[in-house]
């Protein structure tokens, strides 16, 4: 019998949740994601050293304030190490526009242009690429017409079935419910107990959206985030796409169990009705979740917090 995490990619497209060039080349996945933590981490390595010093040589003869050439830095690097992630990967890299745009729908649009034209400029086609915004309400308005240009989008930091919907509703590309991170709330605020995996809140969210989406014909793909432990992705077999953390990569790898399939487009099942979605339904549904209004204004408030410390980083350079 093969390791699980090779059942699992008979199933599921497997993403690498990481900027490590070593360990992309070690599992071999689809695509590969990356967001301001990650970059961060990967600034530390010692193989991004030439990348940092590049991507601060270019932003500098671009001109600009100080601001601008920082922006136009911490943007080369990310793209520089996309194309080199590319290199390895046969799908697609998704890059997020600063977190700092999470409520700034033309904002996010133009940086997100930014980012494909930079792409474009080094040989790299759009069709290769997602543009990570949070699922705010003027993330998911930005992807609605970002994804008209054809420039898929990834929504992450989705915690609410109600961004989910939206951004179904919007017809973007892909979605990134975070499973692990509404885990964390649900321990640090109630009582909740875990006898199996199927009781962990986050593999229930994805769970509803998934069987949403295909009962209802939705095109958008549904790639699990943000995991804490192996039993939350084998709860998950059968999901469109999980994007996953090397650690994790490496348990899975290790292990010889079977790997029964549990998400399936064909067995989709979903009470909820399909709906437009209004931005005050949107604004009032996700108010009412405190488990996502809280997750997401931490979520941004982290990647910010990175994204500075990044931009830290390479002005100490």
């Amino acid at each position: 019998m093969s390791n699980k995490l090779d059942q699992l990619k008979t199933m599921t497209d497997v993403v690498a949740d990481t900027g490590d060039i070593e360990a992309i080349k070690r599992f071999h996945p689809q695509d590969a994601t990356t967001n301001p933590s990650l970059l961060l981490k990967a600034a530390a390595l010692p193989h991004y050293a030439r990348l940092l010093d590049e991507a601060r040589k270019w932003a500098t003869a671009q001109g600009g304030d100080s601001a601008a050439q920082l922006a136009n830095c911490c943007d080369r690097f990310a793209v520089d190490v996309g194309r080199e992630i590319l290199a390895i990967v046969p799908g697609r890299i998704s890059t997020e526009v600063d977190a700092r745009l999470s409520f700034d729908s033309a904002a996010t649009m133009e940086r997100a242009r930014k980012l494909i034209g930079m792409y474009e400029q080094a040989g790299i086609g759009r069709e290769r690429i997602l543009i990570k915004t949070a699922s705010t309400w003027e993330g998911i308005c930005a992807a609605r017409e970002l994804e008209k240009e054809n420039i898929n989008c990834n929504l992450t930091l989705l915690f609410g079935f109600s961004q989910a919907a939206a951004c179904a509703d919007a017809g973007v590309f892909l979605i990134s419910p975070f499973v692990g991170r509404i885990l964390d709330w649900y321990k640090a605020n109630t009582d909740l107990q875990i006898a199996v995996p199927g009781d962990d809140p986050g593999v229930q969210s994805v769970t509803r959206i998934y069987n949403y989406y295909k009962q209802h014909g939705y095109q958008t793909v549904v790639m699990g985030a943000s995991f804490r432990n192996a039993g939350e992705i084998e709860a998950l077999a059968g999901c469109d796409r999980l994007t996953i953390s090397p650690a994790l990569l490496e348990e899975l790898a290790a292990d010889e169990g079977d790997l029964p399939r549990q998400l399936d487009p064909k067995k989709a099942n979903s009470p909820e009705a399909a709906e437009r979605i209004s931005e005050s339904g949107f604004r009032y549904n996700l108010n009412a979740d405190a488990m996502a209004t809280e997750k997401l204004a931490e979520g941004i408030r982290n990647f910010v917090a990175d994204q500075v410390k990044l931009e830290q980083l390479i002005g100490s350079r």
